[in-house]
């Protein structure tokens, strides 16, 4: 299919304009250049390689981590008209070889393969011939992340794709990943031998999702609390991912919330396969439904219509709480993502890192320096009373102008406290007693209270009892949080969870840096200004009875193609045709996300549909 990109982009996908730096992508690899695309999760990464596919003349072959992914992608690309088929385990060996037989053919335009696939002797012969055959388009290498020894995405197998530059120089090469910050971005070009490859970063901003992080108090209950009032007072049937540290956790809530009258499902590696590959094809292809899984789930989900992404425990860093909440809104619609963290989560994570063994090719010490440094920047955003947007771009290399106004903190300003003196106070307590003593027996000595734990170690008779009877026992306990949150005090579990000084309480100490904290906040309130614009169950006031209509029918449709509802239409499509009630195919060829093979198949259905419900 040798046409021009902006006439594939209408004729295939539906769309009438490129976003971002698309065009230029595009335009670079179809014209024979090796590139690294960074485009946010929801950003159009795909189109960067497939219409390049189309405007080559041979198969360009598609490198994909998971077999769901592939799945999913390709039966987007049959709905759309597009020659495309995949190679990997869950093909059965007839299936396969026919696979293998249309690919030498030259009769696919697409083909995703695993990298252990590609590897192989018997498909690198097949790839040798259509080289040689000069019917080898590009390769894509999708989820290039997965080639970084430091993220939990790493894929052993990506390595070995560095023998493709080896074996086919003239081939283009794209790259593409939603993850990756500078030194992940230097892995990728290293391991891949992309050095002399052009570089396109978009902007890592997800203006659609609304950012709200919150200490727990009932942890549970507040998640309840928020799918309740802020998802489906907003949505009749949402969906939605729900992240928890253990397996054990996520079954647990995964029940709670189903006792509790939310559809739920549980997802973690320690279930049997079968278990998890029909939780994985429910979540895709029915609507309404919550995961709750460990980070076991998640990479290479391409369901466009999740509407929140929330965290009951903190993640690793920065990078993994950006990649995992932008698995919600993908559509560009409005999206949620939602979090409740403690100082407890810190103390954890900072175990799980000094307890690990490092990465491949890394000393311990420079893992364990690394891992701390960014578990302590998603501290900052979680502490931090300024724009959460802001700060979340700006730790991945983007400055931004203005507050978005779109996150809790821009929406409803926390109060602060300087909680400077309190935080000396209590440090030197700490000092004071020899730094042996947990929180609940150094509160009890700053409030100057006389237990019989305090009298039989004699710290009644120490400068610090009583310094601190100006607070209560509550403010006390959030000091001690924020002080282990900020490590100027390290957890000993092995003593009982003493607390110890820090090298970074030394400057506090000394009066030479201050500690401001964010007060807890209030019961969950509503916002008007967040409400605006919405009605129950559609997105932007669609009318109700059509959408629902349109959505029903996409439903039975795409049960009957056994593939997910979204590779039919996703519903900003819906959403179009709801608005615009198109009357006649040429009304409806104007709708984004409608093409040619599309407009053919499903038009006389869709316009019944709106007929009816005129």
């Amino acid at each position: 299919m040798n046409c021009g990109a902006h006439d594939i982009l209408a004729r295939v996908f539906g769309y009438d304009a490129f976003r971002g730096e698309q065009q230029t992508i595009i335009g670079h690899v179809a014209a024979g250049g090796d590139a690294l695309v960074l485009m946010p999760t929801g950003g159009g990464k795909s189109l960067c390689y497939q219409i390049p596919a189309l405007m080559r003349p041979g198969t360009a072959i598609v490198v994909s981590p998971l077999i769901a992914l592939m799945h999913d992608q390709v039966s987007a690309l049959r709905e759309a008209g597009v020659a495309a088929g995949y190679l990997n385990s869950s093909l059965d060996l007839e299936s396969a070889r026919a696979t293998e037989r249309a690919m030498r053919a030259g009769d696919l335009d697409l083909l995703y393969v695993a990298p252990e696939r590609l590897m192989t002797p018997r498909f690198l012969d097949s790839l040798d011939h259509l080289r040689d055959t000069e019917r080898l388009a590009l390769f894509a290498i999708d989820e290039a992340h997965c080639v970084s020894q430091w993220g939990h995405d790493f894929r052993p197998e990506y390595l070995q794709l560095s023998i493709l530059p080896e074996r086919y120089p003239a081939i283009p090469r794209v790259a593409l990943t939603a993850t990756a910050d500078r030194q992940t971005r230097d892995e990728i070009i290293q391991r891949l031998h992309l050095g002399t490859a052009r570089c396109f970063i978009s902007s890592f901003d997800r203006p659609n999702i609304h950012y709200t992080i919150v200490e727990k108090a009932d942890p549970r209950r507040q998640l309840l609390n928020f799918i309740r009032d802020e998802i489906h007072s907003r949505f009749s049937r949402a969906a939605g991912i729900v992240y928890c540290l253990s397996r054990r956790k996520a079954e647990e809530t995964a029940a709670w919330l189903q006792e509790h009258g939310i559809a739920a499902l549980p997802y973690h590696a320690g279930l049997p396969t079968d278990i998890r590959a029909k939780h994985q094809g429910r979540f895709l292809r029915e609507d309404g439904l919550v995961m709750v899984a460990t980070v076991a789930f998640g990479m290479g989900i391409d369901k466009p219509d999740v509407r929140f992404v929330a965290h009951l425990d903190l993640p690793r860093s920065i990078e993994n709480y950006y990649q995992e909440t932008g698995r919600a809104g993908r559509d560009s619609l409005p999206a949620w993502a939602w979090m409740t963290w403690s100082a407890g989560d810190v103390v954890q994570q900072r175990r799980m890192i000094d307890s690990g063994e490092g990465e491949a090719g890394m000393d311990y010490e420079t893992y364990r320096r690394l891992a701390r440094n960014r578990l302590d920047a998603l501290v900052g955003l979680a502490e931090t009373t300024a724009c959460r947007r802001r700060q979340l771009l700006a730790y991945l290399g983007e400055e931004t102008a203005a507050p978005c106004g779109n996150c809790d903190n821009c929406l409803d300003p926390p109060k602060t406290w300087d909680a400077t003196e309190a935080a000396r106070k209590a440090l030197s307590c700490v000092y004071r007693t020899g730094q042996r003593y947990g929180a609940g027996h150094l509160i009890d000595v700053l409030r100057g209270e006389l237990t019989d734990k305090v009298q039989n170690k004699g710290h009644e008779v120490l400068s610090t009892f009583g310094i601190g009877n100006d607070l209560d026992e509550k403010h006390w306990r959030m000091v001690f949080r924020q002080l282990v949150a900020h490590d100027f005090v390290c957890v000993d579990h092995e003593r009982y969870n003493a607390l110890a000084l820090t090298d970074a309480a030394r400057p506090l100490l000394r009066g030479e840096t201050g500690l401001l904290v964010r007060l807890p906040s209030e019961k969950l309130r509503r916002s008007k200004r967040q409400r605006k614009g919405f009605a129950r169950g559609i997105p932007g006031g669609v009318p109700a009875t059509l959408f629902e209509r349109l959505r029903a029918w996409r439903a039975e449709t795409a049960q009957t193609r056994n593939v997910p509802a979204y590779v039919i239409f996703h519903d900003a499509t819906l959403r179009g045709i709801a608005v615009n009630r198109p009357t006649t195919l040429e009304d409806l060829r104007e709708i984004t996300g409608i093409g040619e093979h599309k407009l053919e198949t499903y038009g006389g259905e869709i316009l019944e549909i709106v007929a009816a419900c005129g």
